[in-house]
């Protein structure tokens, strides 16, 4: 066990809380363990009906993976140890996609990368007014992994391979009318919509329901014809091409985000949600992430990502290549084509 989670039973629910305040609960590899023991323990428990997952206190839900883990692996051992987070965390989406009793995740405050990865596998998915809810990863180099291959490209249009390459933020709203949440709850009634849940957790719709306020307007659903128009190519030159021809102030404020991210990342996330579109089971679309993010993390824009972010902090990393054009096919087939049999990704 660790003490970055909190795990409690309160009569027939099970509890998931993150506690890692400091790094607004981004999941450590010991945090993923904890969970799947948790779950595969409450899940053949004929006392447990349902079960919440939260963070204990601070900003965030939960801020995504370990990243400087994964830098680490990739400088001192090859990526093996980050291979192997990945694998447990794609394990524990898995667990919770397939899930027999109702998950319920409360995307309050920051929900990004891991945190989607533990939110949107759950039944229902509470956003409140403090959701900022995105898939970041174009930004370090990395590809939109814990199943975001099958949810974004699943999403209205063109707004998933959107949200996957620009890593721009939804709030709460958004994530109501994107389907990423299934429900809006302020911030100051999420303890009575728990504690009902908790005393009635064969009723969670209708709890959720009564607790639940309409949410002011989505701003995405203003720009979504842009989306579906300029995003519409799986070419990131393209699209590239689109935003510079449109001339619109909110075109050239996505061409000024996108330029700054990965141009291998976009192109291997472009690749990534065309692949997971495809996939037939969760399981499949995993299996792909696990090819592709294990990979990623060996390769130069990673750890140069993870420098200028999270390390040396100066914001201006070094891409290798530096534009859309140096970024050959081979290059993307190879980060999503079959690991040896040993290392192939499998569920629980």
């Amino acid at each position: 066990m660790t003490d970055n989670i909190h795990i409690h039973r309160h009569g027939a629910v099970g509890h998931l809380s993150l506690n890692r305040p400091k790094a607004i609960h981004s999941l450590t590899l010991g945090m993923c363990e904890a969970m799947i023991a948790a779950l595969v323990e409450w899940k053949d428990d004929d006392g447990i009906k349902a079960v919440i997952v939260d963070h204990a206190e601070g900003r965030g839900f939960c801020a995504g993976g370990d990243v400087t883990l994964l830098r680490k692996s990739a400088l001192e051992d090859e990526g093996a140890s980050g291979r192997h987070f990945f694998d447990v965390e794609y394990k524990l989406n898995h667990l919770m996609f397939t899930y027999p009793k109702p998950i319920v995740a409360f995307m309050d405050g920051i929900t990004m990368g891991g945190g989607v990865g533990i939110s949107q596998p759950a039944k229902y998915r509470v956003a409140t007014e403090n959701t900022k809810f995105a898939m970041p990863e174009t930004g370090i180099g990395l590809i939109c992994d814990v199943g975001g291959g099958w949810y974004l490209p699943r999403l209205a249009g063109r707004l998933g391979q959107f949200l996957g390459l620009t890593g721009a933020r939804l709030d709460g709203a958004e994530c109501l009318a994107a389907g990423l949440a299934t429900h809006y709850i302020p911030h100051e009634r999420l303890s009575e919509a728990k504690a009902r849940i908790i005393s009635h957790p064969d009723d969670i719709e209708a709890t959720l329901e009564g607790q639940s306020f309409a949410p002011p307007p989505a701003r995405i659903s203003g720009n979504l014809a842009k989306i579906d128009s300029l995003f519409a190519s799986d070419r990131l030159e393209d699209i590239v091409a689109a935003l510079e021809a449109d001339g619109g102030e909110w075109a050239a404020k996505e061409l000024k985000t996108l330029r700054s991210k990965s141009p291998s990342a976009c192109k291997n996330v472009l690749k990534q949600l065309e692949l997971g579109a495809a996939c037939e089971t969760f399981e499949d679309n995993m299996k792909m992430e696990l090819r592709g993010a294990s990979r990623a993390i060996t390769r130069h824009d990673f750890v140069e990502g993870v420098r200028a972010l999270l390390v040396d902090k100066d914001n201006n990393p070094q891409w290798q290549p530096a534009t859309p054009e140096g970024v050959s096919e081979e290059m993307v087939e190879t980060l999503f084509a079959p690991l040896p049999a040993d290392q192939e990704w499998k569920p629980l």
